[in-house]
This record gives C-alpha cells, structure tokens and sequence, in this order.
C-alpha cells in the first residue's frame, strides 16, 4: 500500500514520537500529579462522558455491556487512574549493576518503550487505563479503538490530553486515531520508524489481521482456552468450588475456564456433583465418552469443542487417566494463557507448574485471577500470552525495556 507522506497517521505518529522524547524526562511526582488530575476531570466530565457513549450505544448492536458507561464504571475508570499514580515507578529503576574488573561500573536499567500503537475493541475504559499506564511507564500511546465506541473513546481521550496541556506536556502523548476505518490500521502498522510496539486487544480475527500486517514488534493478547485439571490427589469439595468459579463467576472473560479435565481414579465421585451444580448455572456440558456414561445430559464433544473459547455458559469435559495425558492435552489445546491444577500431591503439582506452558499456572486457585489487578499491578494492558518480551498480565514494568548505562573513568580497550 502506498502511503501519503502527509497523511493524518504519519503525522500523529511523527508527534507521538516527539512527545515521547519529552517524556523521559518527567520525574515520577509530576506523572503522578498529572494521573490524579486526570481521575479528577474524568469524574468532573462524566455528565458529558455518559451522554457522548449514549451516542454510541444507539448505533451498537452487540457487546452493549461492554460498551456502557454510568457514574460506576467512570468512578472505576477514575479509580483505576489514581491506582498507577500510586504504584512504584519502574523507569530509572536498576535492575542489576555490577563492576568489571577493569573499573568499569555497569548498570541494567529500566526504561520506557517509546511510542506504543493500542489496537482495540468495544470497551471505552480500554482508553483511560491504557493512557494511564502508558504515561506512567514513559511511553507515548496511540490509541485505536473500535468504530462501535468512537463517541466515547473520542471524548475520554480528550478530557485526558487537556490535562496534558494543562502541565505543559504535548498533547501527542496521548493519542487518538479515529477516522481512516481499516486504511488507518493498515496505515499505521507500517509506521515502524516512529513507533516501537503494537498491542492488539480484541477478538481473534483482529489479532490475526495485525500480526500478520504489521511491520512492528507485536504482543498478542490472544484468546483464552483456560484449563482446570482436578488430579487424582484433589480435594473434591475445593475442586467443584474452583471449577465452579472458573466457569461461572464471570464467563465471558479471557481467563474463565472453558475446558475441565478430571482424572478417571475420582471422576465417579466427582462429576456427579459437580455436573448438577453447573446444570443449575445455566452451564452446558460438552464431555467425552466416558464423561457422557456418568452424566447423560451432556452433548458428545469434538475436537473443535476443545479449541473453542466459548465467553460463554458451555464447558467442555475430559477424563484422563495421568497427569501426564492432562498436561499433554493443555499443551496441544490450550492457547497459553491461564490452567489450574486442584491436587494435595506435592510433586504432581511442581510437574504441572514445571510443564504446562502457559502464561500463568495454578495450584489449587482459580484461573479467574489472572488480572492485573488481582495480581496487585494495578491496571493493566491486556493479558500477553506471548513469551517475548512480556508474559500474562502486562502492567507498568511490562511496558518497559530496559538499557546499560555504563561508567567509566577514562577506560579503553586493548584487545
């Protein structure tokens, strides 16, 4: 695609870049002033805020939920805002230092990515938090959010750069791309001289697009194929609490669990139970043959079943007869996000922590907790089920890279 030298998104990536520049220099106590301003004039706003969002929930059709704004969700949003202000600031940290015998004094230290490209969809307070964090990590952001939310993400975005602007910071730090439909994607990740990394947040077509589009670094937040495996050692009652919370307490999440593995030595005992409990939630079963002659009411299941992130009130169902057949199956079908294990064994839990390679592993927990917030981080990005350069939550020290500063007193090298 030929791209126009001129055109709108080479010139907000080209301020982005500037503003970052600017950026590096601010010390922690004016980003933190700068956060709680910014919690302070989204409440201030909120009237405004709501009665832009109506705009958009007028014209929506799906994922209403997730696009509604009311004073309780803009109080969370302020919330979330004066949280980063209040966590530790990871640029300038020092992450190891050592001395060379030559004198020379070497410092690993912490510092902001850059320019940050945020591609997203439906949830307008995806516009706060990630601004918020990215300000507080060092980085400029440009955000990209989905047309269905564009009344909102306009609105909320500029409430926050005129914060900006009221601390003399340019307003390019914070910015919004909300004209161009695909054209602008495309356009923006072949921006790689101006922007460091892309993070898409959405559904997986989206992140397929941008993965195989982009000309910049990207950190896939992808889908949530999240396991509980309930051992031969488990306790029984905390396991139908953990998988009963893993799948029912909020479904429609990223780390809800959407497939349940049960060894053969406790099935009997176990899915009876567990089955009538969910049967009651609303939840429906997807089991293997051996699951369907202990619960007659489940739907055979397929291997698509066991790919599948439903979002949704269906479960899949396996019975195996090893640990080993369990972690072999997450690995095959799992997309490395989040997976549980409910076992008293010691040494059955080290080997699942040790083999399933997933972002986040559980011993006897739910996967529900994989969360920035939950993980004490604060707010976050998304969930990056990637393995380079950040894993699981991302929160401010994942938006950060990291360079050697060196000392020296007049050393050279001669060899």
């Amino acid at each position: 695609m030929k791209m126009n030298k001129n055109s709108q998104i080479e010139n907000i990536a080209k301020s982005a870049y500037a503003a970052a520049q600017s950026l590096v220099s601010l010390s922690s106590d004016v980003k933190n002033d700068v956060l709680h301003e910014m919690a302070k004039a989204l409440l201030k706003n909120k009237d405004f805020i709501i009665k832009e969002n109506r705009k958009d929930l007028k014209i929506a059709k799906v994922f209403l939920d997730r696009l509604r704004l009311n004073d309780i969700r803009i109080k969370e949003m302020a919330r979330s805002l004066d949280e980063i202000a209040e966590l530790p600031d990871p640029v300038g940290e020092v992450i190891k230092a050592w001395r060379m015998p030559n004198g020379l004094w070497i410092n690993k230290v912490h510092v902001p990515i850059g320019v940050i490209a945020i591609i997203y969809e439906s949830r307008p307070n995806v516009t706060s938090d990630c601004a918020g964090l990215c300000f507080k990590s060092g980085n400029s952001v440009i955000l990209r959010g989905g047309s269905e939310a564009i009344n909102s993400n306009i609105v909320i975005s500029k409430v926050l750069q005129d914060v900006l602007k009221r601390f003399g910071i340019p307003e390019a730090a914070i910015s919004m791309v909300n004209k161009g439909g695909r054209k602008a994607i495309d356009e923006l990740l072949k921006l790689n001289n101006y922007i460091d990394l892309v993070i898409p947040r959405g559904g997986e077509g989206l992140i397929k697009k941008v993965t195989e589009s982009s000309r910049i670094p990207v950190i896939k937040h992808y889908k949530g194929i999240c396991h509980v495996y309930v051992d031969e050692c488990a306790d029984l009652k905390m396991a139908n609490d953990i998988c009963f919370n893993a799948k029912v307490q909020r479904p429609g999440v990223c780390n809800a669990m959407e497939s349940m593995l049960i060894h053969s030595a406790v099935a009997v005992r176990f899915l009876p139970g567990m089955a009538k409990r969910f049967k009651e939630a609303g939840v429906q079963l997807r089991g293997c043959d051996f699951t369907r002659k202990i619960v007659k009411w489940a739907k055979p299941v397929t291997e698509a079943d066991y790919r599948t992130e439903y979002l949704d009130l269906k479960l899949s169902v396996k019975i195996v007869d090893s640990l080993d057949m369990a972690v072999k199956h997450i690995n095959s079908y799992g997309s490395r996000h989040s997976d549980a294990i409910v076992t008293e064994n010691e040494d059955n839990a080290k080997k699942f922590l040790n083999q399933v390679d997933s972002a986040c592993v559980y011993v006897n927990a739910s996967t529900r907790f994989t969360d920035g917030g939950q993980f004490g981080m604060g707010a976050e990005i998304g969930i990056s089920t990637d393995k380079l350069h950040a894993r699981g939550p991302m929160g401010l020290e994942e938006l950060t890279t990291y360079k050697y500063m060196i000392y020296g007193k007049g050393q050279v090298r001669n060899a």
